[in-house]
C-alpha cells in the first residue's frame, strides 16, 4: 500500500483521507521513528482503522507504534456510540488490560547495593512466570473467579492482598465498571484459575530500578519519587484468561452480520456497534478480563513487598497502575460538541492532565503518572498527562518493537545477553534463555527518542528517568 505522509510539525504526521477512510490518520513520531523508516507496515493499519464505522477525529498512532493484530500496537481510535460507533477487540488486543505498575521503596540505591543479589534471588525464586500455569493465588472455582472478575484489585485487597491506598493509586480504583463475568467463557475461566499473580512470558517483567534523573521536582514529589530512590516496575496483563476472552469474542464478531456488512479492509478489525448485543457482550467480558489484570498486578505487588521486607526491610508504596490495552466509554468534545465515545487504546496509555476530576485528590494538581517502560538494558520513564492532548488524552506505552522475536533469536543468544547485562551491573533472572534473547534491548526502539517525541507532540511530559538494577523476565 502506497501511503503519503505529510509532516505537519516535527512530531506530528498526517495521512489524508482516501478511499473508505472517514477521518485522517495522525502519527506522532519523529522522522526516525516513523514506521516506514524502520520497515514496519503499521501505517497500513492506521489507514484501515480510519474506516471503522463511527470513528471520529482521527486514527492516531503513538511514537512507539508498530504492527499488531488489526489495530497497530500504539493505535488510538474513538467511535461515536450514539451514531452506531463500533467496538473492535482488535483495538484492545489479546492481552486485555496489559499494563504497568510502579512501586516506590523507602530505600536508596546505595543502601540496596549490598543486598541486591539476595533480593533478586528471592524475586527469581518466588515470582511465577513463563507460559502455562502457575500463580500466587489459586482460586477455588468459578464462583470465586466471578468475584475477582467483577471487582478486580478491590477483591484482592478485600482478601488481604494489599491496602486501600493501593486502590486509590490505580486507574479506575482497580475495578473497571460494567464487568459481566457471565460473558467470560468457561475455557477462559479455567485458564485463569491458576494464573493470578504471575508475569506470563514475552515482554512481561518485574524490574528493580533506581530514579536516575528528575525533570519535574513538583510532580515527582506528588508521585512519591526522588533522585536515587529504588523502585519496582511490573509489566503484565490478564494472562490466558484475557487471551481467551479476546479469541472467543473475535470469533463471534467475525461471524456476525456486522463485520461483513461494514466491508472492512481487514477481517482482523471484526467489530460490532457498541450498543448491539455482541458489542455489549464483549464490553462486559473485556471489563471482567481487565479486572483480572488489575488483580494479577496486585498479587505481584504483594510478592514484591514480601521480597523487599525479607531482603532489605524496606516498604513499597504504589505510585500508580495504568493499563495500555483497553476500550473505555468516555465523553470527549468533538467539533465543539460533547459526545459519548468508545475509546480504543491498544499499546497506548491514558494520560490525564492536571485538574482532571477522575484523578485521586493527591494527584489532582500534578496530573496522572504515565508509565513508559524501556527494555531491561535501558531506561524507563515516568511522564505526566498534559492539557490539550487531542488524541483523547492518550500517550505512548513503551519503546515499541523494531525486530520480530524470530529476528532477535537470529541475532542474540540468551546466555551472552545475560553476561553483557550482568557486566553492566544489571542482575537478570530469566525464565528461559530463548525468552531472554527474544527481548534483547536491540529489538526495541530507543526509549529516549520515543519519550522525546511524546513530549514534543504534547501528549505527555517527562517527570523522571529510571534505570534498571535487576530484572525478573517472563
Amino acid at each position: 500500500m502506497d501511503i503519503t505522509v505529510t509532516e505537519e510539525s516535527p512530531f506530528r504526521f498526517r495521512i489524508d483521507p482516501r478511499g473508505r477512510m472517514s477521518v485522517p490518520g495522525v502519527v506522532f513520531a519523529s522522522r526516525r521513528l516513523l514506521p516506514q523508516a524502520v520497515g514496519d507496515r503499521a501505517l497500513e493499519q492506521v489507514v484501515n482503522v480510519a474506516t471503522l464505522p463511527g470513528v471520529v477525529r482521527a486514527s492516531f498512532a503513538m511514537p512507539d507504534v508498530h504492527w499488531g493484530y488489526g489495530f497497530p500496537i500504539g493505535g488510538v481510535a474513538a467511535t461515536d456510540i450514539d451514531t452506531g460507533g463500533v467496538i473492535s477487540p482488535g483495538g484492545v488486543g489479546f492481552d486485555i488490560s496489559c499494563g504497568v505498575r510502579l512501586l516506590a521503596a523507602d530505600l536508596e540505591r546505595a543502601e540496596l547495593a549490598p543486598r541486591l543479589r539476595r533480593l533478586m534471588d528471592i524475586l527469581g525464586d518466588t515470582i511465577p512466570r513463563g507460559a502455562g500455569r502457575g500463580g500466587l493465588w489459586r482460586l477455588s472455582g468459578r464462583a470465586e473467579m466471578e468475584q475477582l472478575l467483577a471487582h478486580g484489585a478491590g477483591y484482592a485487597v478485600e482478601r488481604g492482598h494489599g491496602t486501600p491506598r493501593d486502590l486509590a493509586r490505580c486507574e479506575d480504583h482497580g475495578s473497571l465498571a460494567g464487568a459481566d463475568p457471565s460473558q467470560v467463557g468457561q475455557r477462559a475461566v479455567d485458564r485463569g484459575l491458576e494464573q493470578v499473580g504471575s508475569l506470563g512470558s514475552g515482554n512481561h517483567f518485574l524490574e528493580v530500578q533506581a530514579v536516575d534523573r528528575v525533570y519535574d521536582p513538583g510532580a515527582a514529589a506528588a508521585f512519591g519519587l526522588r533522585p536515587g530512590q529504588v523502585c519496582v516496575m511490573i509489566h503484565c496483563g490478564s494472562r490466558g484468561l484475557g487471551h481467551q476472552v479476546c479469541a472467543d469474542h473475535v470469533r463471534v464478531m467475525d461471524r456476525s452480520p456486522y463485520t461483513g456488512a461494514f466491508g472492512l479492509p481487514d477481517r482482523q478489525l471484526a467489530c460490532a456497534p457498541v450498543a448491539s448485543p455482541p458489542g455489549r457482550a464483549y464490553l462486559g467480558a473485556m471489563a471482567a478480563a481487565a479486572n483480572y489484570g488489575r488483580a494479577n498486578r496486585q498479587l505481584l505487588t504483594e510478592a514484591a513487598r514480601r521480597a523487599f521486607a525479607s531482603a532489605t526491610r524496606a516498604g513499597l508504596d504504589l505510585v500508580y497502575d495504568v493499563s495500555h490495552n483497553m476500550a473505555k466509554l468516555e465523553t470527549h468534545e468533538v467539533e465543539g460538541v460533547p459526545r459519548r465515545l468508545c475509546v480504543h487504546r491498544k499499546g497506548a496509555t491514558l494520560a490525564l492532565p492536571p485538574g482532571c476530576p477522575d484523578l485521586p485528590e493527591d494527584l489532582a494538581e500534578a496530573g496522572q503518572p504515565v508509565l513508559v517502560p524501556g527494555t531491561m538494558g535501558t531506561a524507563s520513564y515516568v511522564m505526566v498527562g498534559t492539557p490539550g492532548n487531542d488524541a483523547f488524552a492518550s500517550a505512548c506505552h513503551g519503546a515499541g518493537r523494531v525486530w520480530s522475536r524470530h529476528q532477535a533469536l537470529r541475532q542474540v543468544r540468551g546466555q551472552q545477553l545475560r553476561e553483557e547485562l550482568e557486566s553492566r551491573g544489571i542482575a537478570v533472572r530469566p525464565s528461559s534463555w530463548r525468552g531472554l534473547a527474544e527481548e534483547t534491548p536491540a529489538a526495541y526502539k530507543d526509549v529516549d527518542a520515543v519519550v522525546a517525541a511524546t513530549e514534543g507532540a504534547g501528549l505527555a511530559r517527562a517527570v523522571a528517568r529510571l534505570v534498571p538494577l535487576g530484572v525478573v523476565k517472563g
